[in-house]
């Protein structure tokens, strides 16, 4: 029992980097995998993707690339941009379209006539459709042919 104490009083006072291995001369750790520059890079680079999508964004909503959801009663047929600030639209309200001008700060109503019959937004002939279709068919069965 004493030898047993004995041992463990000289391990726990002996230092422990006498007990470790001795260093090579010539070994040079390697570089972390996680760096501060590569996390720096790698925040900077998400920073830029999200700065490219915010702008992008922007750009489409700016310049009215981004269409607009038609709900609700009143569905914008048509716009044009007549000046830096200024737009002519055609609001269609149920069988009505009215010709606005708009600017900012104020809206003025240029025309109000009926809904054209030949409404550029209605669907398309179904017979047209289908003799496209025929045509189009017979047209890559030649190519394979």
């Amino acid at each position: 029992m004493q030898i047993r104490l004995l041992i463990f009083l000289l391990m726990a006072i002996m230092p422990y980097s006498a007990a470790a291995e001795t260093a090579k001369p010539g070994y040079v750790p390697p570089a972390p995998v996680i760096s501060t520059e590569s996390t720096l890079q790698m925040i900077g680079a998400l920073l830029l993707v999200l700065a490219v999508i915010v702008g992008g964004t922007w750009l489409l909503k700016r310049f009215a690339l981004l269409p607009a959801v038609a709900s609700g009663v009143v569905k914008v047929v048509a716009a044009a941009g007549v000046g830096q600030r200024e737009r002519v639209v055609v609001v269609e309200i149920e069988q009505t379209w009215l010709v606005l001008g708009v600017a900012p700060g104020r809206v003025n109503k240029l025309h109000a006539m009926s809904k054209p019959v030949n409404d550029p937004v209605a669907k398309p002939d179904p017979s047209r459709v289908e003799a496209f279709a025929t045509q189009l068919n017979q047209s890559m069965e030649n190519d394979h042919a």
